[in-house]
């Protein structure tokens, strides 16, 4: 009889493997960030990682297929870091994580997120570099990344982003250059103040990350 039950359960599970898992790879990518949290006010309380998807999840958003569109965690006070496994919410259209003590550098895995219309990080303590995969979210509308400790130039991989309305990098430590290409024409100079930056790019004549 035991050898029945055990070919029984590798039936089920070859027939149905997600029993064998607590939650989706989105959830499995959110319950890692909460881990990555300090969360004094309990807003993540409700991502409870054994549900079948985390669309019940307060600060989640998820389209009729149940996949994850918006982490809105604008001023809930967390802090901590981000980590690369952000990058697997490959249909996340909205990035609110503003106005909290987020520290550490920026995931380049934010890059993959194609579907990716606005990401806001500002008033945060992100600090290196802005990743030069930003370059790649061709969806992109809006970038706020102001208000942070971001160092190093402006990467030219995203004057190369057709759909970018609003950028904004004032109150950083960006060395360098501003971008002339692409929209970066129409930002106004407030975009970029409080920063180490020397100015509008003059090509031909100083490199671009000049003063870096």
């Amino acid at each position: 009889m035991a050898p029945f039950l055990s070919l029984s359960v590798i039936f089920l599970l070859l027939q149905f493997p997600f029993l064998s898992l607590s939650t989706n790879p989105e959830g499995n990518a959110l319950h890692d960030l909460r881990s990555r949290l300090s969360d004094p006010n309990n807003v993540l309380q409700s991502w409870d990682p054994t549900l079948v998807n985390p669309c019940t999840w307060f600060h989640v958003t998820c389209n009729s297929n149940n996949h994850v569109i918006r982490l809105d965690l604008g001023n809930a006070n967390v802090s901590g870091t981000l980590g690369p496994e952000l990058g697997q919410l490959h249909h996340l259209q909205y990035l609110e994580l503003y106005k909290n003590d987020l520290r550490g550098k920026i995931p380049k895995e934010l890059g993959n997120l194609k579907t990716l219309i606005s990401m806001d990080l500002y008033d945060n303590k992100f600090e290196g570099k802005i990743p030069k995969s930003f370059g790649k979210l061709k969806s992109l509308k809006f970038l706020r990344l102001n208000n942070n400790e971001l160092s190093g130039s402006i990467p030219r991989e995203l004057t190369h982003l057709p759909n970018l309305k609003i950028f904004d990098v004032s109150n950083n430590d960006l060395c360098g250059t501003i971008p002339v290409d692409g929209n970066f024409g129409s930002f106004p100079m407030e975009s970029f103040e409080n920063n180490r930056l020397s100015g509008p790019e003059l090509k031909g004549l100083v490199p671009y990350d000049f003063g870096c």
